[in-house]
């Protein structure tokens, strides 16, 4: 069985065709999707797509969407955790982090929200010893210093995830010693993406897990220049490329794509504990 560890299935890409895209993940042999959510407004969406497609789900307020979130976003985060805390679907907080790519988040204000957004979300992680999936997109540091914080603070530093991992070798080993696996996608599968591969090479292999991102960031083999998407064309990507994904994981680490497979999945069960009780070993 594949785990897709990161897929917004709630997407409204998707909407149009949810049961299909969920068929041709089956048929692939993805057989676990996790579904983080972005806003509070999302919550529930994001928990029935996991539902429908027997999946997981994640919990959480994206660095993006901090702003559209409105100032009850963290209490209505609490409040939807403590509604679900015995759902065993339930397997994260996510997709929280910090965002320094996105040109309209690049001023002192959004960055100060932004770090209070994701502070207020780690602690409730370890209010709710649940794992963390964050978005580090070039963030990593910051996104460290907090957990760094409270391992500090001798408080339980929630595992979990670094999303669409993209950071230097120093930043992976210093997730990984706290912790953490790291994320590959569809990034991984482009040649000039020389850093990514590099460190999906090279990582040790109990600290990789593999995601779609699903709708965004497509595989080689499915990305459409920019120029070209007022035409119809998509890029839209999907939980049934993870199999194709892995291969070229597989390629880099010189695995076979079964021992990719088995690799990757247990790591996963690591880094989301309550996968365990719904995977069997």
């Amino acid at each position: 069985m594949w785990i897709d560890t990161h897929c917004h299935l709630d997407a409204p890409e998707f909407d149009a065709d949810r049961p299909a895209v969920i068929e041709r993940a089956r048929q692939a042999g993805v057989g676990m999707i996790v579904v983080p959510a972005v806003m509070p407004s999302a919550f529930e969406a994001a928990r029935q797509a996991a539902l429908q497609c027997g999946g997981t789900y994640a919990l959480g307020i994206h660095p993006l969407f901090v702003k559209a979130s409105g100032d009850d976003a963290i209490g209505l985060l609490r409040d939807a955790l403590q509604q679900h805390r015995d759902d065993p679907r339930l397997v994260a907080i996510g997709e929280i982090g910090q965002d320094h790519f996105v040109d309209s988040l690049k001023d002192p204000a959004s960055n100060a929200l932004q770090d209070r957004v994701y502070a207020a979300q780690l602690a409730l992680a370890v209010e709710f010893d649940l794992p963390v999936i964050v978005h580090v997109r070039r963030s990593a540091d910051d996104v460290l210093k907090h957990l760094r914080r409270l391992k500090q603070q001798g408080k339980a530093v929630p595992r979990g995830i670094a999303h669409a991992f993209n950071g230097s070798e120093q930043q992976a080993q210093a997730f990984i010693d706290l912790g953490f696996k790291l994320g590959f996608g569809g990034a991984m599968t482009f040649d000039r993406a020389l850093q990514i591969r590099r460190l999906a090479a090279e990582v040790p292999a109990d600290a990789i897990v593999l995601e779609t991102d699903a709708p965004d960031i497509p595989p080689h083999w499915l990305y459409v220049p920019e120029k070209d998407r007022p035409q119809g064309r998509s890029s839209r990507n999907e939980p049934a490329e993870l199999p194709r994904i892995a291969q070229t994981l597989a390629e880099l680490r010189g695995w076979s794509i079964e021992q990719t497979r088995d690799i990757t999945q247990a790591n996963a069960r690591q880094a989301l504990p309550r996968l365990q009780a719904l995977i069997p070993a």
